[in-house]
């Protein structure tokens, strides 16, 4: 059920995608809503995520009203308000996605190996 990482889509980097979502809401969204506004709109969409999660594939079970719901849309639901709040605060993803890759790779490579919980 995982994606494969092997066949994900490369050619849209964050930096695109973070002026896409700039582009739409210049166009068509007014403005930005306030950072804490979108913090609690966030809040709201990861909710959405993980109700989806706790009733597909957790101990929950799913309404009838629940099977309709495409996890993929809320995920990118919360993305887009992520990307919002980056806008906001000067923040290029794909600079700090790229850093935290790499405290991944340099800090973390071995760390969950040796988690006996995880085997």
């Amino acid at each position: 059920m995982a994606l494969d990482p092997i066949n994900v889509d490369r050619s849209l980097p964050l930096g695109k995608l973070q002026k896409e979502v700039h582009e739409w809401i210049k166009n068509h969204g007014v403005r930005y809503f306030n950072e804490l506004t979108n913090m609690a709109q966030l809040t709201e969409e990861v909710g959405e995520v993980a109700r989806i999660i706790a009733r597909r594939y957790g101990e929950q079970s799913e309404k009838e009203s629940d099977q309709s719901k495409d996890l993929g849309e809320e995920l990118s639901d919360a993305m887009f308000v992520i990307i919002c709040l980056a806008n906001q605060t000067g923040t290029d993803l794909q600079v700090a996605f790229d850093k935290k890759m790499k405290v991944k790779r340099d800090r973390d490579h071995e760390r969950h190996q040796s988690n006996k919980k995880l085997k």
